[in-house]
């Protein structure tokens, strides 16, 4: 089977856009691939962060994987900085990638914006680590959003730089994953933006460990418009705020809009609403609850991350080792 390999950010508990968009497709890819998950802990560093809650945010992220069905004994799961070949790898990856290359990628120019002398380093080389990342592993499928697809493409650049320098094929091409209805769920509050942790309003976004009250009500205050669903995909145009809940009423059904609208084409929202937090809760009690059985023993946590840093070195320290050999690095 072909090795997957894919990694998140440790936001806290996550919510619902990280799971319809990653975490539900990462459990269903564990039944054709062999699987190698990852809490980016590194790349959070590219913004401050406070080492406390740095973390306990791992820890609350890794069992939300685990909770939401992530198999730690079949497949691996680990925390980045716990495994050094990532760090090793990315620094020659640093040497391989050009400045050109780098100042290409709309992320970073999205996320340092307008203060762009400021922002971290790291937040500019970061897709040189997330290439070492997969590569690290001679990974071949990610599963990413459109939004990461640049950076596979760079990672893809900098194989083949390498390979094309020091006369080897050694590194293999990745191909994406691109999986899943409602890839990207948008905020309650503003359809127009992605559902996110960083949303200063708890209201604008569905925790996975919202009680079922929590996703009742803000379903119900989820913003709207005036008019009734339409009955078919294109009357949507125009209506982030509807297009964003029928969306997600679809990925969690399994189904498409088109469905959806069959189904509740024509209603008021009022009703929609109810339907859709029935179906939020049902899907969601129980990894809320799996994720409350984890965060109540820490350690069992930690054991789960040290396993799986253990096994997850075990392949990419040699890939490691000869990609520094090749370049001329000297391990006496």
């Amino acid at each position: 089977m072909q090795l997957v390999f894919s990694g998140i950010q440790p936001s806290g508990v996550p919510q619902l856009g990280n799971y319809l968009g990653a975490m539900r497709n990462w459990v269903a890819l564990q039944d054709r691939h062999d699987c190698i998950y990852c809490v980016v802990d590194l790349h959070a560093l590219t913004t401050w962060q406070d080492p406390k809650q740095l973390a306990a945010q791992t820890r609350e992220m890794t069992a939300s994987l685990l909770a939401c069905g992530i198999d730690a004994d079949r497949h691996i799961l680990f925390n980045q900085s716990a495994v050094h070949a990532h760090a090793r790898l990315a620094w020659i990856f640093n040497c391989v990638a050009r400045m050109g290359w780098l100042n290409r990628m709309t992320q970073f120019k999205d996320k340092a914006g307008k203060d762009r002398e400021n922002v971290s380093t790291g937040l500019f080389v970061y897709p040189n680590l997330m290439a070492a990342d997969i590569l690290a592993y001679k990974a071949s499928r990610v599963p990413v959003g459109d939004d990461q697809r640049q950076h596979l493409e760079l990672a893809n650049d900098i194989a083949q730089k390498f390979n094309h320098d020091y006369g080897v094929d050694f590194f293999p091409v990745i191909e994406p994953v691109i999986m899943g209805v409602a890839a990207r769920v948008m905020s309650l509050r503003d359809g127009t933006k992605k559902m996110s942790k960083s949303d200063p309003s708890d209201q604008s976004r569905i925790n996975l460990t919202d009680d079922a009250d929590a996703i009742a009500q803000k379903i119900r205050r989820a913003k709207t418009d005036p008019h009734p669903l339409p009955e078919a995909p294109a009357g949507l145009e125009g209506r982030a705020e509807a297009r964003n809940l029928v969306g997600i009423y679809a990925a969690l059904a399994d189904s498409d809009l088109a469905g959806v609208l069959a189904e509740h084409g024509g209603k008021g929202f009022g009703a929609f609403k109810e339907a859709l937090a029935e179906r939020l809760i049902a899907h969601l009690a129980p990894i809320a609850a799996e994720t409350r059985r984890w965060l109540a023993d820490p350690g069992a946590i930690d054991a789960v991350l040290r396993q799986g840093a253990a096994r997850a070195a075990a392949i990419a320290d040699p890939i490691v080792a000869e990609a520094e050999r090749l370049v001329g690095l000297l391990r006496p």
